[in-house]
């Protein structure tokens, strides 16, 4: 395969090779955080992740204990992996919102969570001690692949480093990113760290007012972009970014020229004179328990929120999930599509495939639009993350295809199918009984069906991000392609729990060796809320100290908002959500109060609005019109006097709710139909906005049980009271396409 860069190994290598003479202070005690309690201890012998590799898969013989270092004595971060040795910025509490304020490690005493923290550059160095030569990301250029091998990416990064360390990166200033997947993205994001900067993705489906708000609540000082649809919407807020300083387009030319616009070619030589000594310097001073990235989720009102994770958030999180899938470097084989902005995709494609040596795929920019497939049967990965909504769309285009045979087919099908099922829950609840004509079934059905998919290789499927439903797992487990859940959030850098080794269909795995889950609360049936506790748990939300305080309880238990319950062998179950969050079957989490809200401002005839779409693939929305109540607070059918002034100044003469349901009075659909227009028009991405909606025959109200004692939606109430409209609002829209 073609390299991907001509690139002459770094002189000064003393980032690989450990010559490094740079000398930094370092004034810390080691701090331990045992059973989930913020006691300070002394550190006890911290064991390497993994036992001698066979091939190298381990890490290196890490000396013990991370290093505890008296005020007074001085010593550098070694540069090379070999003798390990990890300090600490000083710190005493668990959490933060300041971009440069350290927090202690949830360390543990001995075992799982207690090992060596280490920096993002060391994780690098690493896997180029023992990768160094093997492909690490390949990309598609004109038709052809061309890949960087672990140590040309790891030269890169340095490239890059040095590069917005001559642009002015500040210290704990952000690099925005915001384009889809690529080499450019990955060395961006990393090369952003290794300069003491806080990498930060922006989704690609924001609006130039969204990008706006998380670029300058990073204080982002570059922003680095795909291409001139992305930089057309930062150029549109420029001026509202005050410290901005440069932005770079890795793909196509500029159509522009300008003081601060930059190619990505350009981009590479700006730090040419910028010496090793100098990177060098800053990457000693950097903190494993320091933040050097953001993650931007939204919450269930208002802006969104920069979840801070640390060096050790990741470098651990990464290494702990990823040693589970395989104990041996250089083997595994992945395909990037998933929006990197996204915790899952960055923990999975960026930081696990580093933590296991692999080698990540690029996919096509239109993967989610049908060329995905394409992708995967060329390169066929070893391990395959999908959203739910991917995994339904396969099954959808499988059954339609199904459809089409002929009924011998079908049959032989079917019978495969049952085999499969009923093989897959033997081996699921550890019996591994092999049901007579598996063999078969194997070799006429389930063989060419994961050689269809792409899938022949992968040793694991994993699903996550959002809910999946029980019989897209059951179609696949009869096809012989178990696919696991995860259950995680932004706050636990990714996963919590893991379905890897052992699964339950329906529960989303058992916690990650080193951590704990709490169940907060518990009902008489068990049902609590989750809560998380290990090093995965985030620093805290970047300028929000009131919304940090919500998430993390004073002995720094992070609350997620859902409510689980455990079975009899630890397993964890998702029961409900607390939080007022719709997560869709593509995995995008969307707060509805704030869209609800805007539906209301600009329809003034609507009283209610309820958002629908979890666990469904668009966004839907319940209104019902104001009418006058009784007595007792019940809604009539009457129209309240504001929808009847309406009427009057439209030539609508209906005066009850019932009236204008049986004569869809064009004048009232068509008013909430440009209302949801505009609220449309001003959506952060498309996956916001509302394709259907229906007009209900009752308000809501407190006796009918749709709203509770202080007016708050009850959401799930609602949504059984209406499903079967619901349905129909879903079933019509799939027979439209």
């Amino acid at each position: 395969m073609m390299s991907f860069q001509e690139s002459p190994v770094v002189s000064g290598d003393a980032a690989v090779d450990g010559n490094s003479d740079s000398v930094l202070s370092q004034k810390t005690n080691f701090q331990v955080m045992p059973n989930g309690k913020a006691d300070t201890a002394e550190p006890k012998e911290a064991p390497a992740f993994n036992s001698p590799p066979k091939p190298p898969r381990c890490l290196p013989e890490l000396g013990g204990a991370a290093e505890v270092l008296p005020p007074e004595e001085h010593k550098a971060v070694p540069l090379s992996t070999s003798n390990l040795a990890t300090t600490l910025a000083p710190a005493k509490e668990l959490w933060s919102s300041s971009r440069d304020k350290a927090v202690r490690l949830r360390m543990e005493n001995s075992g799982p969570g207690s090992e060596t923290p280490m920096t993002i550059h060391q994780m690098f160095l690493e896997t180029v001690e023992w990768c160094g030569d093997k492909p690490a990301l390949v990309s598609k250029t004109d038709g052809r692949w061309v890949t960087l091998t672990w140590r040309e990416y790891y030269e890169e990064c340095r490239t890059a480093a040095k590069s917005f360390l001559k642009l002015g990166l500040e210290r704990f200033h952000g690099v925005g990113i915001l384009g889809f997947n690529s080499p450019e993205w990955f060395i961006s994001d990393v090369g952003c760290i290794f300069a003491g900067g806080l990498a930060t993705g922006i989704y690609t489906t924001n609006s130039p007012e969204a990008c706006q708000y998380v670029a300058a609540n990073c204080e982002a000082d570059v922003l680095v972009v795909e291409n001139q649809k992305q930089l057309d919407k930062i150029l549109k807020v420029k001026g509202q970014l005050p410290h901005l300083k440069a932005i770079i387009q890795y793909k196509g030319e500029l159509q522009q020229k300008a003081p601060f616009l930059y190619t990505w070619a350009e981009f590479m030589k700006l730090g040419e004179d910028v010496s090793n000594e100098q990177l060098n310097a800053v990457i000693d001073s950097l903190r494993s328990n320091e933040c050097c990235s953001l993650i931007y989720t939204s919450g269930t009102t208002g802006n969104p929120k920069g979840v801070m994770l640390s060096h050790d958030n990741i470098s651990w999180t990464a290494r702990t999930v990823f040693k589970m899938i395989n104990e041996n470097y250089g083997e595994e084989v992945l395909v990037s599509y998933l929006p990197l902005s996204h915790v899952a995709a960055q923990m999975i494609d960026i930081w696990g495939c580093m933590s296991l040596g692999g080698t990540i795929y690029f996919a096509d920019p239109d993967a989610l639009k049908g060329s995905l497939v394409n992708t995967l049967k060329e390169v066929r990965p070893t391990g395959f993350l999908g959203v739910p909504r991917v995994w339904e769309k396969m099954q959808e285009k499988m059954k339609a295809a199904g459809s089409k045979a002929s009924p011998l087919k079908k049959r032989l099908a079917d019978w495969a199918k049952s085999v499969g099922l009923q093989y897959n829950y033997s081996v699921m609840n550890g019996e591994n009984a092999v049901p007579w004509g598996f063999m078969l079934s194997n070799n006429l059905v389930f063989k060419r069906v994961r050689a269809g998919l792409g899938l022949d290789r992968c040793t694991f499927c994993c699903t996550g991000a959002a809910p999946i439903t029980k019989d897209t797992l059951e179609y696949f487990m009869s096809l012989n392609i178990p696919v696991k859940e995860l259950y995680g959030m932004s706050e636990s850098s990714g996963p919590h729990t893991v379905s890897i080794n052992q699964y339950r269909i329906g529960s989303c795995g058992k916690v990650m060796p080193g951590c704990k889950t709490k169940l907060d609360h518990p009902d008489e049936d068990g049902n609590g809320e989750i809560c998380f506790w290990g090093r995965h748990v985030f620093m805290g939300y970047l300028n929000m100290p009131d919304k940090t305080v919500e998430a993390l309880d004073e002995d720094g238990w992070l609350h997620s908002g859902d409510l689980g319950k455990h079975d009899k062998d630890d397993f964890l179950y998702i029961t409900g959500r607390i939080k007022e969050l719709i997560i869709t079957a593509g995995g995008e989490n969307i707060p509805p109060v704030p869209i609800e809200d805007a539906v209301k401002t600009e329809v003034p005839i609507i009283s209610n609005a309820m958002l629908i779409g979890d666990k469904l693939k668009f966004l839907s929305m319940m209104l019902t019109l104001k009418c006058e109540m009784d007595d007792n607070g019940e809604p009539t059918d009457d129209l309240s006097p504001e929808v009847l002034d309406f009427c009057q100044q439209h030539g609508v003469k209906s005066t009850k709710v019932s009236e204008v349901l049986a004569n869809k009075e064009p004048a009232i659909y068509k008013a909430i139909q440009e209302g949801m227009e505009r609220v449309n028009a001003r959506s952060t991405s498309n996956a916001q906005k509302v394709q259907k909606w229906i007009v209900l025959g009752r308000d809501f109200s407190v006796v009918g049980g749709e709203l509770g004692p202080t007016l708050k939606l009850r959401r799930p109430v609602v949504v059984k009271m209406y499903q079967d409209e619901i349905n129909e609002l879903y079933t019509a829209a799939a027979e439209q396409q």
